[in-house]
């Protein structure tokens, strides 16, 4: 007999995270744990109000299957109990985890995925003025950071970028714009991306406009984020993008990661590995991924004031196994 708790936690940020959408303070998150013969499995879930998500939804939907997890529900079965999102992320990592318990591995090690002692992440710089966001990467990049990803909305955008590129010349920059561009001079802002040395673009337009990308051969990559959530998506990008950012709280957990990771490889597409702002719980179970993924952005838990124990150890720019 299983017994599942579920939970909700808040852990305060150190420094505000300003993208397009708004500033948060906090990392809010729900917590699944499954405990069966002594062993416990946890998974963890960031609800997305962007995807219609909020900490009770997404608690309501987790305890409509309860009674179906403690009497032993699969993997396998909870891809058809609950859809893909916040929710059935949580659960299907607190099985992934319970299973890899159980055997005394990791979930890597139960998938047989050999990790590098260190993997790169991107470190984000937020939204602010031109000044303050060149300073803000030449401290990371000084720091340690070779990977910075630019968070962009509709303003300022050749002041921020040339400021930025000026204070960190030497530095990979990804961009991401969170939908907040028009399909308007779309094209002109990613040639001066490209011409300032930017590596890839991520999610420039709103999910339903990206017909607009086919209209341009694009000068730099460029990365579905919000427009990509699990293998039923991948259709719709071709022609349009280049990338796709996985992230296991739209995919709905690392099982169905896992498929679309297969799947948008063999279609062509490179891969980004992401987060949501999260705790060291969440980017454990992403780590499979990483040895696929041209990118890996899993800066989430070094945002936050204090991490879950145990944590994963991060310096500026680096994660260390």
């Amino acid at each position: 007999m299983r017994t599942v708790k579920v939970y909700e936690e808040a852990w305060p940020l150190h420094t505000p995270f300003v993208i397009s959408r708004g500033s948060r303070s906090e990392a809010s998150v729900v917590v699944v744990e499954i405990e069966e013969d002594g062993v416990k499995g946890a998974g963890e879930c960031t609800p997305y109000p962007r995807y219609g998500e909020s900490l009770a939804s997404v608690m309501a939907q987790i305890m409509t299957i309860v009674p179906e997890l403690e009497k032993g529900l699969t993997r396998e079965a909870l891809q058809q109990a609950l859809p893909a999102g916040a929710a059935r992320n949580a659960v299907d990592c607190a099985l992934w985890s319970l299973e890899a318990h159980r055997q005394n591995h990791t979930i890597s090690d139960s998938l047989g995925v050999v990790l590098p002692q260190t993997i790169v992440t991107a470190q984000t710089v937020v939204i602010g003025e031109p000044a303050q966001m060149a300073s803000s990467a030449k401290a990371l990049y000084e720091a340690g950071a070779r990977l910075l990803k630019v968070k962009l909305d509709d303003h300022l955008i050749s002041e921020r970028m040339v400021a930025i590129r000026s204070a960190v010349p030497e530095a990979t920059l990804i961009v991401d714009a969170n939908e907040s561009w028009k399909n308007e001079g779309l094209a002109a802002r990613c040639q001066l991306l490209a011409d300032l040395g930017v590596a890839m673009l991520e999610q420039p337009l709103p999910s339903a406009q990206d017909a607009a990308l086919e209209n341009f051969i694009h000068p730099l990559p460029i990365c579905a984020d919000e427009s990509c959530h699990t293998r039923d998506s991948l259709a719709g990008l071709k022609g349009r993008y280049e990338m796709v950012n996985i992230k296991l709280d739209k995919t709905g957990g690392l099982t169905e990661a896992l498929a679309l990771a297969k799947q948008a490889r063999a279609d062509g597409f490179a891969l980004m590995l992401g987060c949501m702002l999260c705790t060291s719980r969440a980017i454990s179970a992403a780590l499979p991924l990483t040895e696929q993924v041209s990118y890996a952005d899993l800066d989430g838990p070094t945002w936050l004031a204090v991490d879950v124990s145990p944590a994963l150890n991060f310096t500026t720019g680096t994660l260390h196994l």
